[in-house]
Formats: structure tokens, sequence, C-alpha cells
């Protein structure tokens, strides 16, 4: 049963929309209906600015990280159990994505898998090396090109690689591959617009 109710949490938990919750509170606003209507802390940013911006990331973040560790840490469970940690990750995603609060839709899920992934990374010390390359890739191709959009899709399609060739794991595996296509799939708008040049720099 726990290993149902765990993931059930961790989707409960990713799926406050606090981009959505914050730009309602500050500024009395329907945060889909500006910007790029996502409910992210890019968009969060462009509507309310950087500091707002940086507290929904923030949020986003903890929302998968938070659940993770407070599970891996109070419970005692076997190694071989792993993989309830790793489908909580997933969860979270999912619930960030496909809020119910907002008619199952929502954000993309960069910051809430980046929170999974390094509340994982107490789990899977390894996954600690996959995380930082991705962030190198996120930080260089963010300052050359000024695209939040192309540095996620470089950085998380640099996740997927490294992880398949250094880590051992099935299970990241899999989870790399997860996270590699629902954040390709949820920036699908942003590749059009970056073929056609019309995507926002910053």
């Amino acid at each position: 049963m726990l290993k149902l109710i765990l993931p059930a949490l961790s989707y409960c938990s990713g799926s406050i929309p606090f981009g959505f919750i914050i730009t309602r509170c500050v500024k009395k606003i329907d945060i889909r209906q500006f910007g790029s209507g996502n409910i992210g802390a890019t968009n969060v940013v462009r509507v309310l600015g950087k500091k707002w911006g940086i507290v929904v990331f923030a949020l986003d973040f903890l929302k998968s990280f938070i659940p993770i560790l407070l599970a891996r840490f109070i419970l005692s469970l076997a190694s071989s159990d792993n993989y309830i940690f790793v489908l909580m990750a997933i969860a979270a995603v999912c619930g960030h994505s496909w809020t119910p609060f907002l008619n199952f839709k929502g954000g993309k899920g960069v910051a809430t898998s980046l929170g999974g992934m390094v509340a994982l990374s107490f789990i899977y010390p390894k996954l600690s090396i996959v995380i930082f390359i991705a962030l190198v890739a996120f930080v260089v191709v963010f300052y050359i090109s000024r695209y939040v959009s192309l540095a996620s899709l470089i950085a998380v399609s640099v996740f997927f690689i490294v992880s398949v060739v250094i880590l051992k794991e099935i299970e990241l595996k899999i989870l790399s591959f997860f996270l590699f296509s629902l954040i390709a799939i949820r920036h699908a708008k942003n590749i059009k617009n970056l073929l056609a040049k019309k995507e926002q720099r910053f």
C-alpha cells in the first residue's frame, strides 16, 4: 500500500500550481492569459519580474525535492525499493504538468524535474555528476543564446544521453527518457518558435 501512497502524495505535492497562485495573489491576474500562457517560473519572470520568478522556481523545485527526501530519511525502505523514489519523481512532474487544479493543464516540468533529480542524487550519488553536466550545458547554451527554452531542451537532452552512458540503474535510465520525452513534448510550441525565429529572449 505504501508503494502506491507515496507516488500519490508526490503527485499531489507536484500538482500545486505555485505560478498561478502567486500571480493571482500578487497581481490579481490569471498568468495563463499573459506572456506565453505558461504557469512556470520563466513566464512569471516576464509577468511579475525576476524576484517572483525565482520564488516560483524555488517552490516548483521543492515540491518534488521535499517529498522524496522526507520519504527517504523517514521511512526504512530496502535498497531494492529505491525505485519507489523514482516513481515519486515521475509523479511529481506529472502533477506539475497535469494539475487537477487547472483542468489537468500545467507547466513544462523543468524546475520540478530538477528538484526530483537533486533529491534522487542523495539516493543515487552518481546522478549528481549527470545533473552537474546538464546544468553546465544549460548555463552555456543560455549564456550564448539567451533562450531559456533552448537551454532547457539542450540540458534535458544532455541529461538523457549522459544518463544512458554512465548510469547503471535501469530505473534511472527510464526516468531520464521519461523526462526527456515529457519536456520535449511540453516545449513543442517553443521548438516551433525557435525554428521560426519568434522565440522570446531574456
